[in-house]
């Protein structure tokens, strides 16, 4: 009989009980949509709450209708971790009308999020179920209490009803795992579907929910929205609940990792920020910042836009650039000022940010990793650079500057590795200088906005992580290491027509003046092979405006609209 490693088992029997959740489900569940299905997956965050409050619409008419969705996703890109879906259908016991002297109980306040579905990554605790991180090693090991947002969740009357993929540790430019295999895009099953959060991606792309709760460290949240067609924003740090996530990198506050939801519409993601925070989360969670809801109303003025062009690594391919030029033209003819901007340097903001990340040696992100555990080849790199001697990275540095010139490269290899407590604690020095030098350029300019591409690619193509590297992600990165709120929104697809790289691009000057990790970027864009992908845009503000970036969102996508270029999503 074969052998089979603890690893092996463990996927196997995850791999089972999901099949078996699933083939559990009523028949129904696995049936076409129906007219009256439709008209509730169709149904605004605000309308299915009121609806469900009312009594009007039942919780077994919604399951009913994402769930169907659920079903499909899974079938079409392999998203789910977890179903919880016969749990919810369990009937709620009512409260009395009647106290036990027979005097009126006064009638409950409608909830605020009554009836939502709300997918959950798989990295945050819900009592009684697995949070794997997509570690085998966490199998079988269910939480014993549910983290902060799922307990707000369920008194604001959502409906937790899947948990979705994720790659082990949270960290890759691709959702995949030996636990649960390769999450894929909707849109193309031949392409990724985001970071770490690609599982809630591919279900919010495929209607299976409302809300995806996911975490972002590096831009989690952000490319897959990016990829996926979707609206997401994270926030500071303090004002999302995060108490019962697990991070990629457990007790790292120097870049903190936050959680944060997506959604397939823009009015839904800010309704369902605003719900949450009316819920007070600072009263699940202590660390929030018990911070009010701050309506902000910017559809009258005239703002001023920065435009980030380009990170200083990875310049954008031709349809992320597009989409970029898109955005600007549509804020001008709204009358909007927008200006370019060349901001603090951001690798050397982001070679402060890794180090700070894997200052430990990486201890923390690979603890939990078995021996013939599967990771992301972005991980495995990191691994490698993380084991050599720093004397031969230090040497490998001075080639990498003599041979090719490529400072970034050089950086990173020469001061990704353990540190002591003194070094890091300088590093935290030079990170709070880095953010003084954009606060102060910030002041200088009196932006309102700034724009950037979420990533130079679309959605990259299954297997070449290891080509784009985990540095590419350094436009969404970035305001991690700032914390400052950052939304991404769609704008369009992938043209071949129009997105094509220059004949012969890749013998010209500007291919050859490229960093390796450029090159290495660029050597898996094909305008072709990515036809219909879609494509977003990144909206900046500064720490705690949530609010504001939300109408900034809003700005730009009403501005496009103006323009006759609203993105329409692909039904699925």
């Amino acid at each position: 009989m074969f052998f089979q490693s603890q690893h092996q088992r463990d996927c196997a029997a995850k791999q089972e009980e999901r099949q078996k959740t699933l083939d559990g489900l009523s028949s129904s569940f696995f049936e076409p949509c129906t007219e009256s299905d439709n008209k509730v997956l169709d149904l605004s965050l605000s309308e299915l709450v009121q609806r469900h409050n009312a009594g009007s619409l039942s919780t077994a008419s919604i399951l009913n209708a994402y769930g169907k969705k659920v079903v499909s996703a899974q079938k079409a890109t392999n998203c789910l971790a977890g179903i919880m879906i016969q749990e919810a259908l369990v009937p709620k016991v009512p409260a009395p009308s009647t106290g036990s002297d027979g005097t009126d109980i006064p009638e409950q306040p409608a909830k605020l999020l009554s009836g939502v579905p709300v997918s959950i990554k798989d990295c945050i605790d819900i009592e009684g179920y697995d949070t794997t991180v997509g570690y085998s090693s966490k199998v079988n090991h269910p939480a014993s209490s549910s983290a902060a947002i799922v307990r707000l969740l369920h008194d604001a009357g959502a409906i937790a009803h899947v948990k979705t993929t994720v790659p082990p540790g949270l960290l890759g430019m691709e959702t995949s795992s030996d636990l649960f295999g390769r999450t894929s895009n909707p849109y193309n099953e031949k392409f990724s579907s985001g970071a770490s959060t690609g599982g809630g991606g591919a279900l919010l792309a495929c209607r299976g929910s409302v809300i995806e709760i996911g975490t972002d460290l590096g831009g989690s949240i952000r490319l897959p929205a990016h990829y996926c067609g979707l609206y997401a924003m994270r926030s500071s740090i303090g004002r999302f609940p995060c108490q019962g996530t697990h991070p990629p990198v457990p007790g790292l506050e120097t870049v903190a990792t936050t959680s944060a939801p997506m959604s397939r519409r823009l009015e839904d993601l800010e309704e369902f920020w605003k719900r949450v925070v009316e819920m007070r989360p600072w009263e699940y969670d202590h660390t929030c910042v018990p911070l009010p809801w701050r309506p902000a109303n910017l559809q009258e003025t005239k703002l001023k836009f920065g435009v980030v062009w380009e990170d200083g690594i990875v310049p954008p391919s031709p349809a992320c650039r597009r989409t970029l030029e898109w955005v600007c033209d549509a804020l001008e003819k709204q009358g909007h000022e927008v200006v370019d901007f060349a901001p603090p340097s951001i690798p050397e903001g982001l070679n402060a940010g890794f180090q700070l990340c894997f200052g430990d040696g990486g201890v923390a992100f690979f603890g939990a990793v078995r021996k013939d555990e599967k990771l992301d080849p972005v991980m495995v790199a990191i691994k490698s650079l993380l084991g050599m001697h720093l004397w031969l990275k230090k040497f490998l540095a001075m080639v990498t500057r003599k041979t090719t010139g490529d400072e970034v490269w050089a950086s990173m290899l020469e001061t990704i590795h353990l540190k002591s407590p003194a070094e890091e604690r300088v590093l935290v020095v030079s990170r709070d200088e880095y953010r003084e030098k954009w606060h102060q350029a910030w002041e200088d300019e009196r932006f309102d906005f700034l724009l950037t591409v979420p990533h130079s690619l679309p959605a990259i193509p299954a297997g070449t992580a290891e080509k784009v590297t985990l540095i590419s992600a350094a436009y969404t990165m970035i305001f991690n290491i700032l914390d400052y709120t950052a939304g991404v929104l769609p704008v369009s697809f992938v043209d071949r027509q129009l997105d094509g790289l220059p004949k012969d691009f890749m013998k010209s000057s500007d291919y050859k003046n490229m960093g390796l990790i450029s090159k290495g970027a660029y050597s898996v864009y094909d305008a072709d092979k990515m036809h219909g992908l879609p494509l977003g845009v990144q909206v900046v503000g500064r720490r705690f405006e949530e609010e504001k970036v939300l109408q900034g969102m809003k700005i730009v996508e009403d501005a496009l609209e103006a323009c006759g270029r609203k993105f329409i999503p692909r039904e699925f």
